[in-house]
């Protein structure tokens, strides 16, 4: 539901998708932010919460949930790259938000999340006391899916101020449709992170 609204947004709302360089082009990053570090990565850190998954073999699923996160993570780049071209063809400045500073944390954290965990756990000739001491932090750091959600709910919200009160010039109050929209989205998105952090407060 998540993927089908911000693809909604941005075509309805934002003009639809390109990939010149112009202001379309910027409308890739949100859905690809979403499919990548939120849903791609939140169904990546409950894979081993799965029930049917505790009595089947370790090694398959330690593949699917390495190859889940590698396709979030490229999808992740895939979508700063989207911002960065974007703004680079309508010459406005990179990184000048918080949202963006924390979308980059992020990106960096699960990059280094992935590689140590392929290291770590994927590779079997990693001696026993190495995962025994990344364990905790690969597991800690799998929680780090807060740090997307607070990303991608503040660039819905920095998008909607830049959009309407700078580009269009309509007043935010009363809400446009385009916001309530928005706002909608932001709260399946929060939806989702807590059923994420649900899933894996369960004790196996």
């Amino acid at each position: 539901m998540c993927l089908l609204l911000v693809t909604c947004w941005s075509s309805k709302w934002r003009g639809g998708f390109t990939w010149d360089g112009s202001a379309l082009h910027f409308n890739w990053h949100p859905v690809l932010m979403a499919s990548g570090s939120v849903f791609l990565y939140g169904n990546a850190v409950v894979v081993y919460q799965v029930p049917f998954t505790w009595k089947q073999r370790k090694c398959i699923w330690k593949l699917v949930h390495a190859g889940l996160m590698l396709l979030a993570l490229l999808l992740s780049i895939l979508g700063l790259c989207a911002v960065f071209d974007s703004h680079r063809g309508l010459k406005i400045r990179d990184l000048s938000s918080i949202h963006s500073w924390v979308a980059i944390s992020a990106v960096i954290m699960f990059a280094f999340q992935w590689i140590s965990g392929l290291a770590g756990f994927l590779f079997s000739c990693s001696p026993l006391w190495i995962r025994n001491t990344l364990k905790p932090v690969h597991v800690w750091m799998g929680k780090a899916i807060v740090l997307s959600l607070t990303s991608y709910i503040s660039d819905i919200n920095e998008k909607l101020l830049l959009s309407l009160n700078i580009n269009s010039g309509e007043p935010y109050n009363p809400l446009p449709v385009e916001v309530v929209f928005a706002h909608f989205l932001s709260i399946l998105i929060v939806t989702f992170g807590s059923v994420i952090f649900g899933i894996l407060s369960i004790n196996k």
